[in-house]
């Protein structure tokens, strides 16, 4: 029988790889951009910019930054130590495409990969030439994609079972088995590799969740039954399998609701699917929606204590933009002790 060992919540924002002295930089893009705030509605930059708050100036001096960027490679060096020390056999991520693998052709709500493989591919010339612009990004990329195409396993077998036993749960599942012409795997999923250090030799399930693209956005009270749906079918699989399970992506971004994070944070520990599943869905819209990815793997550990290793309000600008940059483990008292 496969069994849950290990649960990851990690953010996977560029302003985690660029380097705390290309903030400002990620902070540009910011401005051109609409903003949910913490009143869960869309807001301009120039609406949120508060010029007198002497508490917010202090979170973007640059001391303040380096320290930030610290913990941050503490946080990202844990989780890498946890999941080699786990020992993995299979890595579910749960994240989200941006048009990515999918496009406005056909957005599932839920998505798999039943093939062996799913490749990433560099960014275009086009995209490339985009990015120069944002020397932030540019300098983040070694933890989105690589240098030239490189081959992601999947293990197929597992995928099957779950498309199997989520619609047999009646989730409403889209199944693809063709990697489509210039259309890469995307960065929610190649983040564990490449920040995370998972082996190239551990293949992953990938569980497209949207949480960008209205309107077939799950309710995060449906994200939290789809975890708990996943952990199930992992356990009536028949090989034994030492199995992680991993969310990408989050948490506020790109206003850091700071408050609302902690919340958020405070019910997975609690293991409080309620709380979760009754957060109201205008939150989720934006970079913040990849709070879903989370809530999903809490339904998948539900029971199993909960660790933050760190939780790092990213202020980058007087208008609050940012990233609330989370750091989580989820592990189970009756996993087995890797050998």
């Amino acid at each position: 029988m496969a069994d849950i060992v290990l649960g990851v919540g990690t953010s996977h924002t560029p302003q985690i790889s660029s380097g705390w002295e290309l903030w400002t930089d990620h902070a540009k893009r910011d401005q051109g951009s609409p903003l949910l705030g913490a009143d869960g509605e869309f807001h301009t930059f120039a609406d949120l910019e508060r010029a007198d708050d002497e508490k917010l100036r202090a979170e973007l001096a640059p001391a303040v930054w380096e320290s930030k960027q610290a913990r941050i490679e503490k946080g990202v060096t844990t989780l890498r130590e946890r999941i080699a020390a786990a020992r993995l056999d299979v890595l579910v991520v749960i994240g989200d495409d941006q048009k990515e693998i999918f496009d406005e052709e056909a957005v599932p709500s839920i998505g798999l990969f039943g093939g062996d493989e799913l490749w990433d591919y560099p960014p275009s010339g086009e995209h490339l030439e985009r990015m120069s612009k944002f020397p932030g990004l540019a300098a983040a990329q070694w933890a989105r994609h690589g240098d030239e195409p490189t081959p992601h396993r999947i293990h197929a077998d597992l995928t099957r079972h779950l498309a199997g036993e989520l619609t047999a749960a009646d989730f409403d599942l889209t199944m693809a088995s063709i990697q489509r012409d210039k259309h890469t795997l995307g960065h929610a999923f190649t983040f564990p590799r490449y920040r995370l250090g998972l082996s190239a030799a551990v293949p992953i399930v990938p569980v497209f969740l949207n949480t960008y693209y209205q309107p077939n956005v799950p309710s995060p009270r449906r994200c939290y039954a789809l975890g708990q749906a996943i952990a199930d079918g992992i356990r009536s699989f028949g090989e034994d399998l030492r199995v992680g399970v991993l969310a990408s992506g989050g948490l506020s971004h790109f206003v850091v609701l700071e408050d609302w994070d902690r919340k958020i944070l405070d019910y997975m520990a609690a293991d409080d699917g309620e709380a979760l599943g009754a957060i109201p869905r205008r939150y989720f819209r934006s970079g913040t929606s990849e709070v879903l990815n989370w809530i999903a793997v809490a339904g998948a550990l539900k029971g199993a204590p909960m660790t933050v290793v760190d939780y790092v309000p990213g202020y980058r600008s007087m208008a609050g933009t940012g990233t609330g940059m989370g750091f989580v483990l989820w592990e189970p008292a009756a996993a087995p002790a890797a050998v």
